[in-house]
């Protein structure tokens, strides 16, 4: 419920939240998710350009490192947003 100051109340613990407070609690677990996705790719393709420098297979083990990196970072992500997107679900469907 809303009032005229821009607040939503919470019902169980009877105190006012500020919308905007609400907005970033809702949408922060979603910051950090391209981040991961870079992280993961970089990662992984560094690695396999340090194992094609140490054994000579320039540039298999640098396209797979980027490879595995894009697969599981994008697997991650879907994840993720799938999880938190029926965390944030307002209804939960009954079995049919």
């Amino acid at each position: 419920m809303a009032s005229n100051d821009g607040r939503k109340e919470n019902g169980s613990k009877n105190q006012q939240i500020p919308l905007r407070t609400q907005f970033y609690r809702e949408v922060a677990p979603y910051f950090g998710l391209g981040i991961q996705l870079a992280i993961a790719v970089v990662a992984f393709y560094l690695f396999g350009n340090w194992l094609d420098e140490r054994y000579g297979t320039t540039p298999w083990l640098g396209l797979a490192g980027l490879f595995l990196g894009t697969l599981g970072g994008f697997i991650k992500f879907f994840k993720t947003v799938s999880d938190l997107s029926k965390k944030n679900s307002p209804t939960k469907r009954e079995p049919s």
